[in-house]
């Protein structure tokens, strides 16, 4: 009986170690993960934990988020980054941008930065003699960049080039210098009427200068471009975004073949951007789309139509109220009928796609807020879209609340800051760029770039909204700033407010656990850096899915 009392003691010891070292063991297993990242200064946009040093990332998404102890007690991985103290912010997001457009930019003449139309001239020549395009394309002029501030003719490109067609845009898009030959493939004559724009003419003759709906007379004859050069274009422009730290771009305007294209490179991991397109807004597209319904994929989101209200402020198709202060008697135009537009929006209303609209103007503006406002009677949370909001009146600014998102871009302000008040007049200027006082309405921003407009990097996009000010720091003070937005606010209009804007607020646009694993680390910590540094923040690395597409 004792011998008996001594084994079963000493089983129960036995069995009580054995069960200590497997509970310890246990407790010390990790969780094994896809990468950890640790000892940053992470800004998460997360309202629950906005500063955070560590995250572990598997199969592409965040899992979870805190100290370096916490992640690095609980995960193990065999792919680690020390950040070294660096910052890192979620991947950014442009909410208005032109990425195809980008990508074929480069295979045509870059006109940006012309202080003269002599320099774009020259550059035309140049990139004839070693193209020798059967057509000329070209984009990037700016005649407020030049001494001489008027729309040039086209009487040189057509002494320069009598056979060969040649087109160049404005940078903003909405305008066009075409030669003779271009104008004569295009059939337009001194006769030629077309609604929602100009065919400027002087002394009863063609200028070459044809502002907003009519430039569509002459791309209707400028010859497509192989599927070669479009996979190029795309695949070149995701490499500059990349280096900029973006994986998000909201594409403002495409025709389903290079919406087809997109998806395809994407299903192939070619193109790895993830994407939210607006379709162009064309009767064939629109019903093409109402009847396939919106579509979503991990990289690809098509649920919305791009609709033009009226043209730019820079080449006075912006549709004003009241006559431009600069030019007697000329208010722009509307590039959409009302009753077309009327007709659209309550189709769209009708379905689950947003209707985004480029209104610059506040006659446009107007249009399109009491439009939207009819259209989506007791409806809420429909997000649907203003581009751009640059001028908006009092009268407009009381209407506004959370059921509308506008979508606008920092950089404008600081482009057309020298010349925007010559257009408005002294009243009009303080409802423009007015980005606090939409937020303020609104309650969210969706800050993007408009580029190639202006410039891809996403950084000027920051200084732009925070300072007010060009990259010369001019001027001193900062252009209206009592339209400037918070460091934050910023932040927030380049990540989780532009994910909003896109309904996507679940998944990007906050490093948050169950989100995709979007992240750049950056040189220098653009929340806390000297205000006129921020335009020289760069992209250390970026990161997609957790997966390295930029960096060493």
């Amino acid at each position: 009986m004792k011998y008996f009392f001594l084994f079963l003691l000493s089983s129960i010891i036995l069995f009580s170690c054995q069960n200590k070292s497997e509970n310890s063991t246990h407790s010390t297993t990790k969780q094994k993960v896809d990468l950890i990242v640790y000892n940053a200064q992470v800004y998460t946009v997360d309202q629950t934990t906005p500063k955070a040093q560590a995250f572990a990332v598997k199969d592409g998404k965040f899992i979870e988020v805190g100290t370096n102890e916490e992640i690095q007690n609980k995960f193990e991985s065999t792919e680690k980054v020390d950040a070294q103290g660096k910052t890192i912010l979620p991947g950014l997001i442009d909410a208005h941008c032109h990425f195809y457009n980008l990508g074929m930019k480069l295979q045509q003449v870059d006109l940006v930065g012309t202080t003269s139309y002599q320099e774009v001239l020259d550059r035309i020549v140049a990139f004839q003699k070693e193209k020798n395009a059967p057509f000329i394309v070209g984009r990037g002029w700016d005649q407020n960049d030049w001494e001489e501030k008027e729309f040039p003719t086209n009487k040189e490109l057509t002494e320069l080039f009598p056979d060969t067609p040649v087109a160049i845009t404005r940078i903003d898009g909405h305008a066009m210098i075409a030669n003779q030959k271009a104008l004569e493939l295009a059939k337009i004559t001194t006769s030629t009427k077309v609604e929602g724009g100009e065919i400027i003419q002087k002394n009863g003759k063609l200028t070459g200068i044809l502002v907003d709906n009519p430039m569509e007379l002459v791309r209707e004859v400028i010859p497509q471009p192989s599927r070669q050069s479009q996979i190029e274009a795309l695949l070149e422009a995701q490499k500059i975004n990349f280096s900029y730290g973006l994986t998000t771009l909201d594409d403002a305007g495409l025709s389903p073949d290079i919406i087809s294209l997109i998806d395809s490179l994407q299903k192939t991991n070619q193109l790895q951007m993830r994407m939210y397109i607006m379709v162009s807004n064309r009767p064939e597209y629109v019903e093409e789309y109402l009847k396939k319904g919106t579509y979503k994929t991990e990289k690809l989101n098509v649920s919305s139509f791009k609709v033009y209200a009226d043209g730019a402020l820079g080449s006075r198709g912006a549709a004003l109220k009241e006559p431009y202060s600069d030019k007697e008697n000329h208010h722009g135009a509307m590039l959409i009928g009302y009753e077309d537009l009327q007709t659209l929006a309550k189709k769209l209303a009708n379905s689950d796609f947003q209707m985004n609209t480029h209104a610059i103007g506040d006659s446009a503006n107007a249009v399109i807020i009491r439009t939207y406002y009819d259209a989506l009677k007791g409806q809420k949370d429909r997000r649907w879209r203003i581009e751009h909001a640059q001028v908006v009146a009092p009268e407009e600014f009381e209407m506004l609340d959370d059921n509308l998102m506008m979508s606008v871009q920092p950089t404008h302000a600081t482009s057309d800051m020298y010349w925007a008040e010559d257009r408005l007049g002294e009243e009009r200027i303080k409802g423009a760029y007015a980005y606090k006082q939409l937020l303020e309405k609104t309650g969210k921003v969706a800050l993007g770039t408009d580029y190639p407009v202006e410039q891809v990097n996403p950084f000027h996009t920051f200084y732009a909204a925070v300072a007010r000010k060009d990259l010369k720091n001019y001027p001193d003070g900062g252009f209206q700033k009592q339209n400037a937005l918070t460091r934050e606010e910023t932040l927030k209009g380049m990540t989780i407010w532009a994910a909003y804007s896109n309904f996507e607020e679940n998944e990007k646009g906050s490093i948050s656990a169950g989100k995709y694993a979007d992240f750049v680390i950056l040189d220098q910590d653009i929340m806390t850096v000297e205000e006129d540094a921020i335009p020289n923040t760069k992209a250390v690395s970026t990161y997609l899915g957790g997966l390295k597409v930029y960096g060493e």
